[in-house]
């Protein structure tokens, strides 16, 4: 072949030459002086493809060596044995490759393949024992003490790490522009906020108050807030199925005709008092009209703590406006449920948008089933909030308030129904009375006849220090015969009658020390009972 005839004519003048770097001159190389590695590359795969010679890789090495040693005339051949051995290490080393960043976490972390085709969807109808054995291959720790939706959104969470995101969420608000925000820290605007697009919206049917969980980036050097990439769950539902949800305002509203049972021990009067003289029902609208320090916070507080104790199915949200910091931070201490709070020192606007974030979240549950109770406090500073914020009417009621300041609170107050198609919204709210503020005694009258349910508490009860300072007599609940059975409501009628013949006072004092001696309300009205 032309090819190895020219190889060997170039080895023989090579071979016969004094100093092989100067005479060795090939057209196909450039007139550069090559680096040894290269030359002994080349000559490997020219030799790859023709047979080489004993003699041939000889000079090939001693052109390496050479290269290396200009003024190795008188050069011993041990030299070229040794400057061989080199090459033919130089030809069987591999090329050295950078290790990936990461290797070793991706090779331990990664969750198996099937764990990427699954969403939550394909989750949810998985048993709890099929989500342990997923999170053993995973690779998650102490899934055994989780529930099955903890154990579903950690499986989410390590699916978005896997694929180097993270997994978050929060209560999506959306503006006027049509953009949305997903707010986490007590439905207030802060810096982890996440951002979402409209067409996400579009796309899902997202409404505010929506629970959204999803994969989301950090922000990049021109952006301020994460970015939500990719919808995983709303409100704990398929995407694809919560757009197919109703509307809250389409769902039919009826009576309330299930009670939610307050009792829990027996030293906890004012709950057990509550049960008798007003039950409250899944979807009641109750007012606790109260003077101040006659004990409202504290009896909103074990009502929330009864709720608690007795049901699981109820998602519980207290809603506190205007309070006082340090009854902010016990509440959220001493109650079992989601405290959303707007202190007196905070602008009035966060009053407005953390009652609406917290009813538009209370909708969306119900819309998807759930039986909600919200727990305000206080109407009355809501109302004082909205007649700072709304735009002037022109015209003024007694006490100053604008009437257009009326409609927002009582568009809050009068979502709460007990719903046909299933689930209800419960709230209690509290209104200020005899406080020296003719603006507050006009916000009571204005709600006075909205709610289905009102409990009085008593001034003069709670000078005496007799908690709790429940007026019996104007203390009610509508329909109660569809939430008490037919023997306690006429025990329940009795007690009233008792009452009203010792007057209110005493009534209430003698009712109180007889129910102390008592384990249940069950064990009281039997005691009443025997005694006529």
């Amino acid at each position: 072949m032309p090819r190895k005839k020219k190889t060997q004519e170039e080895t023989e003048a090579t071979a016969s030459a004094e100093s092989p770097v100067e005479t060795v001159e090939t057209p196909e190389t450039p007139a550069q002086e090559p680096e040894p590695v290269e030359i002994a590359s080349q000559t490997s795969a020219e030799t790859d493809q023709t047979p080489a010679t004993d003699s041939e890789t000889d000079v090939s090495a001693a052109e390496s060596a050479t290269s290396a040693q200009p003024s190795s005339e008188n050069a011993e051949p041990i030299e070229f044995d040794e400057a061989a051995e080199q090459a033919d290490e130089t030809e069987t080393l591999p090329r050295y490759q950078p290790r990936p960043p990461y290797a070793s976490d991706l090779d331990v972390d990664v969750p198996p393949s099937p764990l990427f085709s699954l969403d939550i969807a394909d989750l949810e109808q998985m048993t709890l024992s099929e989500l342990r054995e997923l999170a053993r291959e995973v690779g998650l720790s102490g899934f055994s003490r989780l529930k099955k939706d903890e154990l579903i959104f950690r499986l989410l969470q390590a699916k978005a790490e896997a694929k180097g995101y993270m997994l978050g969420g929060g209560i999506l608000e959306i503006t006027s522009d049509g953009i949305g925000f997903l707010r986490s820290e007590r439905m207030k605007p802060g810096p982890k906020d996440v951002y979402v697009s409209q067409s996400q919206i579009r796309r899902f049917g997202l409404r505010t108050g929506d629970m959204v969980t999803g994969q989301v980036r950090p922000p990049k050097e021109t952006e301020k807030y994460y970015g939500l990439l990719r919808v995983e769950a709303v409100n704990g539902l398929d995407p694809e199925a919560a757009k197919r949800r109703p509307h809250f305002d389409r769902l039919t509203p009826i009576f309330p005709n299930e009670q939610i049972k307050l009792e829990t021990k027996p030293h906890i009067l004012s709950t057990r008092v509550l049960d008798l003289i007003a039950p409250i029902g899944r979807g009641q609208r109750g007012l606790i009209v109260s003077p101040p320090k006659a004990g409202k916070t504290t009896l909103l507080k074990d009502i929330a703590n009864g709720m608690a104790a007795n049901y699981n199915d109820l998602h519980l949200m207290v809603v506190l406006i205007g309070e006082r910091p340090e009854e902010v931070t016990d509440m959220d201490r001493s109650v079992e449920a989601e405290v959303v709070a707007s202190t007196f020192d905070d602008p009035v606007e966060d009053h407005v948008r953390v009652a609406e974030m917290a009813l538009e979240r209370a909708k969306r549950l119900v819309e998807g089933g759930r039986d909600v109770v919200i727990l305000l406090d206080s109407i009355t500073r809501l109302t004082r909030a909205y007649n700072l914020v709304v735009p002037p009417s022109g015209r003024t009621l007694s006490g100053g308030i604008d009437p257009a300041a009326l409609y927002p609170p009582k568009r809050f107050f009068g979502a709460a129904r007990n719903i046909e198609e299933g689930g209800s919204l419960t709230i209690i709210a509290t209104a200020l009375v005899d406080t020296g503020s003719r603006m507050d005694d006009v916000i009571y009258e204005e709600f006075k006849g909205t709610g289905n349910m009102e409990v009085h508490l008593n001034r003069r009860l709670a000078e005496r220090r007799i908690f709790p300072a429940i007026d019996i007599e104007r203390s009610g609940t509508r329909r109660e015969e569809l939430l008490l059975d037919q023997d306690t409501l006429q025990r329940v009628w009795l007690v009233r009658r008792m009452v009203s013949t010792l007057g209110n006072l005493e009534g209430v004092e003698a009712l109180l020390d007889r129910m102390r001696k008592t384990r249940s309300n069950e064990q009281f009205l039997a005691t009443l009972h025997l005694d006529i």
